[in-house]
């Protein structure tokens, strides 16, 4: 792709990322520690995106849930240069969720706050020397499933990642419900279960958010997860937006 056409299509990818209700987003970020975005991408493009997992060529690593007890099920992690699709959505997210999270970082008496460009922040990331890409393709058959976990790869977090659900559940799949499990202090913990169409994503607490109390803003540990598969095959992609050392 040449430089004009690279930066014609993340144009685009960031108008359409511009007509979401952020507003609600917001909402319903603080409410419940995820919001959907539905239509993030087009069935062809999901279905062009989960046919890389096939082709080493894209990856830098290679990880099977079950010897690390992740879980069962696999998962590649892509390597520089990302694919178009998946570097246009990354850079035209970041500027919409980075408010959110220095916002949360405020409400949570953290110091940190994020620049306004995925360019700046990556520079944070290499600079630390966190320089490998995170974004991810993973891959469920049945009985698979994802342990509840959080995508922590080094000193610099993100709070915030998306996974875009890339299998139209009922036709490519059954089960695989995405959850996320809120600890509490002194409460049992809650689960959410964010139910999502072929295209659609969830943006999500990636380790702590605020929940205002009686007594103030008090912090939550957040993880998330996907239940077991019962039949088919299921594609999903994440995009975090810190990179790993």
């Amino acid at each position: 792709m040449t430089t004009a056409a690279l930066k014609s299509a993340n144009a685009t990818r960031t108008n359409d990322v511009d007509q979401y209700d952020w507003d609600e987003i917001g909402t319903n970020l603080n409410a419940f520690g995820a919001a959907v975005l539905p239509n993030v991408l087009t069935p062809p493009e999901c279905e062009e995106i989960a046919g890389l997992y096939a082709h080493e060529r894209h990856f830098r690593s290679h990880v099977h849930m079950a010897r690390h007890g992740f879980g069962q099920g696999e998962y590649r992690y892509f390597k520089y240069p990302l694919p178009p699709h998946i570097a246009e959505l990354r850079t035209a997210l970041y500027p919409r969720v980075a408010p959110l999270a220095n916002a949360w970082n405020e409400r949570m008496k953290l110091a940190t706050r994020y620049p306004q460009t995925h360019a700046d922040y990556l520079k944070l990331c290499h600079d630390a020397g966190q320089k490998r890409p995170t974004p991810l393709l993973l891959q469920y058959g049945p009985g698979d499933f994802n342990c509840l976990h959080q995508d922590l790869y080094g000193e610099l977090a993100f709070p915030l990642q998306i996974t875009v659900l890339l299998s139209a559940p009922g036709h490519d799949f059954s089960g695989g419900e995405f959850v996320l499990t809120e600890q509490r202090p002194r409460m049992q913990s809650r689960v959410e279960v964010v139910p999502l169409q072929q295209g659609d994503a969830v943006l999500f607490a990636v380790h702590n958010r605020p929940v205002q109390g009686s007594k103030g803003t008090y912090r939550v540990n957040m993880r998330h997860g996907v239940s077991r598969i019962r039949s088919g095959h299921r594609h999903t992609l994440g995009i975090i937006f810190h990179d790993a050392k």
